[in-house]
């Protein structure tokens, strides 16, 4: 099968969920991809057959491939902490034990087709299984996530071996106290699990600056002393790596780490 031919197979099965729609197959690949994204972020959870598991795993493995694969082991560390290093790009790209999720409280992942945010493009390029993994854990506890918790689930698809999903504190008119206390515990939380697990690295997105308005200086000073306390304490050699898309983010984490 073409590469068109594997997304029109698993557009074909995306759409039966939806026999109201009129469907029509674009014959572009990278249209057929968003096509097949965005039938991916509204698909509630359930089971899916082999044949689709195989052959969406084919295609974004492929895709991240293609992307290039960053192992964390060559990244260099921060001038001032010798654990710590500051990496800017897509962090589903990121090779290392475990990548980290900014969810909601739902913990099911966006639902917004082709939305922007960090974690649609991570169930995206994970595949359809984590939302199905997601959607267990919660079923199990019975409630939604708590603010400034944490799950831990594979990550299917993806470089890492691990997602950890974690919501962060969302900032109305001012940054209160609570606020802060709960985005620490997001790194705290994060962390405790990465260890549990033996994870030897884990990689943080910028947790609530998005869309949650955490404004991103105050976020980062928090997300660095935060990590830095815990690896003292917990006398860890894990290796953190702060994940960051934009420039400016880069240029804030930039002076925390290097200057």
């Amino acid at each position: 099968m073409t590469t068109l031919e594997k997304l029109s197979f698993l557009i074909h099965e995306l759409a039966q969920d939806h026999p109201d729609y009129e469907i029509s197959i674009p014959q572009d690949e990278d249209k057929a991809f968003q096509l097949f994204r965005a039938l991916c972020n509204v698909r509630m959870p359930g089971p899916v057959s082999d044949e689709f598991l195989e052959i969406e795993g084919d295609i974004l493995e492929t895709m991240t491939k293609e992307k290039g694969i960053v192992d964390v082991e060559d990244l260099k560390t921060s001038a001032k902490y010798s654990n710590i290093s500051l990496w800017q790009g897509d962090i589903t790209r990121l090779k290392c034990d475990a990548i980290v999720n900014a969810a909601n409280s739902q913990m099911l992942g966006c639902f917004q087709p082709l939305h922007g945010c960090i974690d649609n493009i991570i169930h995206t390029m994970a595949g359809v299984e984590l939302r199905n993994a997601c959607a267990d854990l919660m079923a199990k506890q019975g409630h939604e996530e708590e603010t400034g918790q944490a799950k831990i689930t594979s990550a299917y698809h993806l470089p890492s071996q691990y997602v950890i999903h974690t919501v962060g504190p969302i900032v109305s008119l001012y940054v209160t106290r609570k606020n802060k206390q709960d985005l620490a515990s997001c790194y705290k939380n994060c962390l405790d699990l990465a260890s549990e697990k033996g994870c030897h690295s884990i990689a943080f997105c910028c947790i609530s600056t998005g869309v949650f308005h955490f404004p991103q200086d105050k976020a980062a000073k928090i997300a660095v002393e935060t990590v830095n306390e815990w690896l003292k304490e917990h006398k860890s050699d894990m290796h953190v790596i702060f994940n960051v898309f934009k420039d400016e983010d880069y240029d804030i984490y930039h002076q925390l780490l290097e200057e």
